[in-house]
């Protein structure tokens, strides 16, 4: 049995595992590499600490998140690879309730990013299923 995501030791497990698909997924890792195209260790800094805040309320992560994104042609398709990688990883790696709610945020913020992208103007679709 798996154990749930219980400490930030945890949220850098699933991060780290998280990004090492992300760049080697053939959509996604040329928008990644773009905006990140050498050392990774801010961008991975700055997921733990949001992770940290998202599921267990701890202070650090301060950002804009939609903001950072706004700008990038982003389709359904990149948010739909993006929820597969990262609901992988949790399930290769976790179980429990912290597990669950953290693959329900991701889902909530990628449909809530895409809603706000849409209707921007720079994507035609419109909800994740």
């Amino acid at each position: 049995m798996k154990k749930d995501i219980s400490c930030l030791d945890d949220i850098k497990l699933l991060v780290d595992d998280f990004y090492s698909k992300v760049q080697q997924d053939g959509l996604l890792a040329p928008i990644f590499f773009e905006h990140i195209p050498g050392d990774w260790s801010p961008h991975l800094n700055k997921m733990y600490q949001f992770w940290n805040a998202a599921l267990f309320g701890e202070k650090g992560y301060i950002g804009n998140p939609f903001a950072r994104h706004a700008h990038m042609p982003l389709t359904k398709t990149h948010f739909e690879h993006w929820l597969h990688w990262f609901g992988q990883t949790i399930d290769a790696h976790f179980e429990g309730p912290i597990a669950d709610d953290a693959k329900r945020r991701a889902a909530i913020m990628a449909n809530n990013f895409l809603n706000r992208l849409m209707m921007m103007g720079n994507n035609p679709s419109r909800t994740i299923a």
